[in-house]
């Protein structure tokens, strides 16, 4: 039995991360035995972030490497099938998902001064008033600053939106164009962006990136066929 270790439900979503989603799907996909563990603070888990799967007495952080292991020991179940160029194209969509939209996700939750009570709410609630106040802008502060990092704090907020629409848009030509990211089959690389497409799409409320989403009605559709094909749900 695995043990899936991810962050508590939150803002509408029973899986509030893409990261933690994603390797659900993985696991529910190839029909392994899991379950699910929630850990509200990332700070406890072996890398600092989430998921994380407890196997054999071992634990494995990272939702990648996951992926890999779960392709390993299933003899190339998620991975094995696929043609070089798949992987190619499935790739740089994972890393589009992963690398870009994702930030612009984080940091329509985290940045946005009137969102920012649901953040405070949602991930800090269990602490009483004078430290939640604290612990949660120190938090957004580490936030703001890896956002800035990353490189995308570097731009205004229309900027930041003129990426996030072009991502949405090339996400919905390869999907109008087949039914999933890599033609006409279901694989590894839709749980990833269907996973991060997820967590603005149902974000309750809606933040900037939600309502961005929500302009292309393909992505929900997409989503929502996904979450069927595999049986795991965002929300």
């Amino acid at each position: 039995m695995i043990t899936l270790v991810t962050l508590p439900p939150a803002f509408g979503l029973r899986n509030v991360s893409p990261f933690c989603l994603k390797a659900e799907m993985a696991l529910k996909y190839l029909n392994i035995n899991y379950e699910i563990e929630h850990e509200g603070d990332p700070r406890k888990t072996p890398k600092g972030k989430l998921p994380y799967i407890k196997v054999s007495g071992t634990e494995l952080a990272d939702s990648e490497l996951i992926l890999e292991y779960l392709d390993e020991i299933s003899q190339g179940g998620l991975y094995g099938k696929l043609t070089p160029g798949e992987k190619a194209i499935g790739t740089a969509f994972a890393r589009l998902a992963e690398d870009h939209l994702y930030w612009m996700g984080v940091a329509s939750r985290w940045l946005d001064d009137d969102w920012f009570p649901h953040i405070v709410s949602g991930f800090f609630g269990f602490l009483p008033g004078l430290i939640r106040g604290f612990v949660s802008r120190s938090a957004q502060k580490e936030v703001k600053q890896t956002y800035h990092l990353q490189g995308l704090g570097r731009h205004t907020l229309d900027e930041q939106k003129g990426f996030a629409r072009r991502d949405l848009q090339a996400i919905t030509d390869i999907v109008s164009q087949h039914q999933y990211i890599v033609g006409d089959r279901l694989t590894v690389y839709d749980f990833i962006v269907a996973g991060t497409l997820s967590s603005f799409i149902f974000n309750e409320p809606p933040t900037w990136i939600s309502d961005l989403a929500n302009d292309y009605p393909s992505l929900k559709e997409y989503v929502d066929r996904i979450e069927k094909d595999v049986g795991v749900s965002g929300r």
